[in-house]
């Protein structure tokens, strides 16, 4: 007579997909994505602002759009 655990593996059933942990999961991770695009499009912003706007007049040209306040 042999027995079925007689050393055998018996193959387990796959676990199930906890899909709430899973949705909970790929929310944060979109929710950290588009914080991290705010902050990054707010860093370049910030980091990127020129000190100096000077209009860009030819010879004898008006200009019709300048910087409201010239820091120059």
């Amino acid at each position: 007579m042999s027995n079925a655990h007689d050393g055998a593996t018996v193959a387990s059933a796959p676990r199930p997909v906890k899909w709430k942990r899973m949705a909970m999961a790929i929310a944060a991770a979109g929710v950290l994505l588009f914080v991290g695009a705010n902050a990054h499009l707010v860093y370049v912003a910030v980091a990127s602002q020129p000190d100096c706007v000077l209009p860009a007049k030819g010879s004898g040209e008006t200009v019709k759009f300048q910087a409201a306040k010239p820091a120059c």
